[in-house]
């Protein structure tokens, strides 16, 4: 004999009933979801590095002054005066990403989504840089070619005369020390690690953003919004621990 069927009203009851035994309770309005919830109190202890606003006369730097205004990078050098530390500590902790594979570019804050891909901060910086689909930023297409960047020219073109790159001992180039900077080396490096990439270590610059340094000075287009994006991504996923060398870039003002 066939076992008898259970009637479909007990069943939705039950499932209904084992759904919200299963489910833990969170704050929704914050939090994507408890595991979430979870997260922002494994790293409310994060401390915040404000972005830092350039203010400089019309006669000072203008090398510099000049270059932000021809890539249209205005907006990087005049960040919010304000911010809410709880507003950012849930922007980044929603933007954990908990799904391996799965490279998701929102964050929840207060009962809204929030994008933070490419797309979404070129649109909250003014477009910057307007790229066809498919398209690649000379910076990005030099750091993709087999040959890279010239060591030598970077070091040419980054450091006062007669310094070099700090080198392992096996003579492999690693970073430029700050001491052995051009002025204007250290201007740049200055907004790179306090507005773009952000980091709490300034003493040097390593190889990878010594010849970011050398795109903009070479004026290669660089798709800084890219940038930014990924910078975002790379500290929502870190570690609590790791997470302390990393400053936190308060580019979601933009909710």
């Amino acid at each position: 004999m066939a076992p008898r069927k259970l009637s479909s009203k007990r069943s939705r009851k039950d499932a209904a009933a084992a759904g919200t035994s299963a489910a833990p309770e969170f704050d929704s309005h914050r939090f994507r979801s408890a595991e979430h919830q979870q997260r922002f109190e494994a790293i409310k202890g994060w401390s915040f590095h404000r972005e830092r606003r350039v203010h400089l006369r019309d006669d000072e730097y203008t090398d510099f002054q000049e270059e932000i205004a021809r890539r249209r990078w205005t907006s990087l050098v005049t960040p919010m005066a304000k911010f809410d530390p709880d507003i950012v500590l849930e922007f980044y902790t929603n933007a954990w990403p908990t799904e391996e594979g799965v490279r998701d570019l929102r964050s929840w804050v207060r009962g809204q989504w929030i994008p933070f891909d490419a797309d979404a901060l070129s649109q909250f910086l003014g477009y910057p840089l307007v790229l066809e689909e498919g398209q690649e930023c000379e910076y990005s297409q030099r750091r993709n070619r087999a040959d890279g960047f010239d060591e030598e020219a970077i070091a040419q073109l980054l450091c006062i005369p007669g310094q070099d790159f700090a080198r392992t001992t096996a003579g492999r180039r690693v970073r430029i020390m700050c001491t052995n900077m051009t002025t204007l080396t250290q201007t740049w490096m200055t907004l790179l690690l306090s507005n773009i990439l952000p980091s709490d270590h300034n003493s040097d610059l390593p190889l990878s953003k010594c010849q970011l340094v050398y795109a903009i000075l070479t004026r290669m287009s660089v798709h800084v919004a890219q940038l930014i994006a990924d910078a975002i991504y790379l500290f929502a996923g870190m570690p609590p621990v790791e997470a302390n060398d990393f400053g936190v870039l308060m580019m979601i003002m933009m909710i």
